[in-house]
């Protein structure tokens, strides 16, 4: 049995977003009812208008998650949006709209107050994972509901690459991926071949921000790629117009991103922005480089008496 092919209602638990809004009506044009988790200070009051029945918790209620979805009859359940997990984990004011019941005291316990503690994303999403199955419910991707969020191979937006901008890719993405497998972001900056800023617990939006500062001549390159072994049922790559408009402000050129595994919404204003700004939006695979490798190679070498 996949995710699609039973018409029992989905549950969505909601972060911040457009991206929980998009799997919502793709669920709904599929006939099926959506019975939605919305997540306190994060979620978006549009998806009331869409869902079945929306019920807002914190993302600490991880219990009260199971009971409500159990209620609506639901055994198959996608994450989608963000959370911002420094406010959550740092800022008191914030824990205090996410105080954890007793189910995600057993679930993040070990991970955030252990003598071993692991508190990276992979860690965390799994934890909730194995509880929901145990919960006899089944986590999917959102991107099973919603498969035309990912995007395909090719320039997006924009004018093609240059070799220069290639070559910044190319190196980019090694350092992305590096970063991914150690769970610690999925998007770096850089220009000329220089790491400019690394994401980390401060997301994209402020990793977008601090290039900006750092690099004030502009013209550098973001790129956001997949984890070595993405699980596609969470933490997908996400981009959007706010994206692009961020990268613009902060003297950005180019995003690339993993064609086929990096989601992109709200696509048509996202790639109508990004050519007004001047942005080209590339997604890419890693074959992508070994073709770079070959046509440097091959180029003809320009010999200076």
């Amino acid at each position: 049995m996949t995710c699609t092919s039973v018409k029992t209602p989905v549950g969505i638990v909601a972060g911040w977003g457009s991206f929980p809004i998009e799997v919502a009506q793709a669920v709904v044009r599929d006939g099926r009812q959506v019975c939605c988790i919305a997540i306190k200070g994060h979620a978006s009051r549009e998806l009331e208008s869409i869902c079945s029945d929306v019920h807002w918790l914190g993302v600490g209620k991880v219990g009260g998650h199971i009971r409500y979805f159990r209620r609506q009859g639901v055994k198959q359940v996608t994450m989608a949006g963000k959370l911002f997990k420094s406010d959550i984990l740092f800022q008191g004011s914030v824990w205090l709209k996410h105080l954890p019941d007793l189910q995600a005291i057993r679930t993040f316990g070990p991970l955030l107050f252990g003598r071993q503690r692991d508190a990276r994303d992979d860690r965390l999403l799994m934890a909730v994972t194995d509880t929901y199955t145990r919960s006899g419910m089944e986590i999917c991707a959102a991107t099973d509901f919603a498969p035309e969020l990912l995007v395909n191979h090719g320039t997006l937006a924009g004018k093609p690459l240059s070799r220069r901008a290639q070559r910044d890719v190319q190196v980019g993405w090694e350092v992305a991926r590096q970063m991914g497998g150690m769970d610690i972001g999925q998007s770096i900056t850089i220009k000329d071949g220089t790491v400019i800023a690394v994401e980390a617990i401060e997301g994209t939006d402020a990793c977008i921000e601090r290039t900006g500062e750092l690099c004030r001549r502009g013209g550098w390159t973001l790129v956001k790629v997949s984890k070595p072994n993405q699980d596609m049922r969470f933490d997908v790559p996400t981009i959007g117009p706010q994206t692009v408009d961020r990268v613009a402000k902060a003297g950005g050129t180019v995003i690339a991103i993993e064609a086929g595994k990096t989601i992109v919404v709200e696509q048509d204003q996202t790639y109508a922005d990004a050519r007004q700004k001047g942005i080209t939006i590339v997604a890419m695979q890693q074959s992508d480089f070994a073709a770079m490798d070959n046509e440097v190679a091959l180029a003809p070498k320009t010999i200076v008496a």
